[in-house]
This record gives structure tokens, sequence and C-alpha cells, in this order.
């Protein structure tokens, strides 16, 4: 069941996506086209594109609200492919064009309704975006450019850990002992019987202790990388436009701008 919008609705609406029939997001409600004459609401901006910079035109008639999100009763292709407009106003050319393009009848009749009589079509007069008041028609809408910035995720740099081998000498201290051999001398004075004289020989071992290097492998450190976020402040600076508005009293005679 569709739902018969008002331009107050509407305009609290402002930046609700807009979704296709199948649900397939189109952009977001970016402006409301409204008849002069009855003050009804005819058409919806949807902008779409980076910062919604394309503006597409979708009626409201058959356009429903579903909670946070519009709905409305056409492909988001056919919403693409939708007769561009210029300015803030929406000439009967275009009107008829996009009433065609929607499958919409379109007819020169006026009605009290703010559609033609006997369908949903346009009447013979333009429509123009709402502004802040309905009532007043002399206005002029002054836009400005607002900076987005945003954040991308780039490779700053490497770091590498790896391991090589170096080769240093040591020195370290270790006892050794030697034996050797003392030569003692024991006097005796003692009479030997059944002794002879003649030669002899003894023979004693020495030993000595010799250092022996071996060498084993031992674990000193683990080294590990670990990463963390630090997080500055980073002013950026563009140059963004604004349009200005003043007011010139053609009757006066000095050109005086108020």
């Amino acid at each position: 069941m569709h739902q018969s919008l008002s331009v107050d609705e509407l305009n609290e609406m402002r930046g609700t996506p807009v979704l296709a029939s199948d649900g397939d997001k189109i952009g977001s409600l970016e402006e409301i086209f409204y008849d002069e004459q009855t003050g009804k609401p005819e058409w919806i901006g949807v902008g779409t594109g980076f910062f919604g910079t394309k503006r597409l035109l979708v009626p409201v008639e058959g356009t429903n609200l579903d909670g946070e999100r519009i709905i409305v009763p056409y492909s988001k292709q056919q919403v693409q492919d939708s007769p561009d407009i210029d300015g803030d106003e929406v000439s009967q050319d275009t009107e008829a064009a996009l009433y065609g393009h929607y499958g919409l009848g379109y007819s020169e009749q006026r009605s009290d309704s703010g559609l033609p009589e006997g369908g949903r079509t346009a009447r013979d007069t333009g429509t123009r975006s709402v502004g802040r008041d309905l009532d007043t028609e002399n206005t002029v809408t002054r836009s400005e450019e607002e900076l987005q910035v945003g954040k991308r995720d780039v490779e700053s740099g490497r770091v590498r850990l790896r391991k090589w081998v170096e080769t240093e000498p040591v020195q370290t201290e270790v006892e050794l002992q030697r034996e050797t051999v003392r030569v003692e001398r024991e006097p005796i004075n003692e009479v030997v019987s059944n002794a002879e004289i003649g030669e002899a020989e003894i023979e004693v071992p020495l030993h000595v202790e010799e250092a022996v290097v071996e060498k084993q492998v031992v674990a000193k450190e683990r080294v590990s990388l670990d990463k963390e976020v630090e997080t500055e402040t980073q002013a950026v600076q563009d140059e963004v436009r604004k349009e200005r508005v003043e007011i010139e009293d053609a009757d006066d005679p000095n050109g005086r701008r108020r």
C-alpha cells in the first residue's frame, strides 16, 4: 500500500537512503521538488556518486517509507538512466521526458490535487526544488563546498628482523696439573747380607693435564617484532568555494548595496 507523502515528511527524511524496488541502494534523499501552485511534492532528488555529486529525479508517486529507508517502485538502472536536469527548476519539457521515462502518462490539464485529471500526469507549470519556506517565491539558493576528509591505509615502510653469525676470539683460564720427579736421598749405614753389587734401573711414569676445548650452543635471548599503533593529529588544508549573497538597490542612484 503506497503512502501519500508530504513535503514536511520528506524534508525530515533528507539524507535517508533511497532503495530500488529490489532493495539495491540508489543513493540518498537530497532535494524535494514540489508543485508551485499546490505545494505538493512531485519529485525527490536522489544524490549519487562520490559525496552525492550526481542528482537523479524519481516521482514521489508510488514512493514508500520503510523505517529509515525510502523505497521507490523502480529498478536502480531505470533511475540511473533518467533524464538529467539543470538548476533548481524542472522545465515542462524535462518533466514530460521524466514522466515518459518512468512510464507515467503526461497531460497538460490541471487539477486541484497537484496531478492532472485522469491519472498521474504533470501540470503545464514547472516544478522547483523546495526551499526553507514554500510561500517564498523570490529566493536564491546559496551553496558552499565542504571539506570531506577520509582516511586510507598506505604502507609507510618495512622493518626486517634477521640474524647473522659473527666470529670473535674468547679467552679463559684453566688450571692444569703436571707430575714432576723429586729425588730424595736418605742416608743409611747397615750391613746387608747376600747383597750384590751391580746395575739397577727403575722407571716411574709421569702425568700431565692438558686443556680440552669443546663448544656447545646455548640460547641467550629471544627477539621478536611487535607492532604498535600511534595516533597523531594532522592538519589537512585545501580551498573550498562559498557562494555569497548581496542585495543591490536598483533605485538607489548611488548604487549602494544592502
